[in-house]
């Protein structure tokens, strides 16, 4: 498992401190923690478990950092763990986290309201052309995409929908 995934581990907890040996101290806390923690393991997707655990680990030793009295910080080590222009990986792993979990849920709606919802929002086509492909009039897309609305507001709790 280590070998697998600790490059992985190494990267999440690198883009949170920015700190090559402070990240390879999460990413191995991160690892005892996985081993502590396998018998309350769910079963729902390993690598967004493991994820969410290094994320956290490096966030206690970011905050940890943050409460340590100010040192002189050395200019050229500064520089060179400057981030790259690459999309930061914490705001890339926390995206497909959600998108991950999105996608769960909206398995989970009745077939009619999943259909319209993946065509406008998942696959971002027009209610022109959903309402070809589903050979239906404009004014049914739109009550079709009102009604899945209102579905989502009065099942899902609202921390799940925003």
């Amino acid at each position: 498992m280590v070998e697998l995934y600790s490059k992985h581990v190494y990267h999440v907890a690198y883009s949170v401190l920015h700190d090559s040996k402070e990240a390879e101290d999460a990413a191995q806390e991160a690892f005892v923690q996985v081993h502590k923690s396998l018998p309350q393991y769910r079963n729902e997707g390993f690598k967004t478990w493991l994820t969410r655990i290094a994320l956290h680990k490096a966030l206690d030793i970011k905050r940890k950092q943050d409460r340590r009295p100010a040192e002189l910080i050395d200019v050229t080590e500064t520089l060179l763990q400057l981030p790259s222009r690459d999309e930061d990986v914490l705001v890339r792993l926390i995206r497909e986290e959600r998108n991950v979990e999105l996608s769960q849920k909206i398995a989970q709606l009745p077939q009619q309201h999943r259909d319209i919802i993946q065509a406008y929002y998942m696959q971002g086509k027009t209610y022109d052309q959903i309402a070809e492909e589903m050979q239906v009039a404009l004014k049914t897309v739109e009550s079709r995409l009102y009604r899945a609305r209102q579905w989502i507001r009065n099942h899902w709790k609202e921390e799940e929908w925003q």
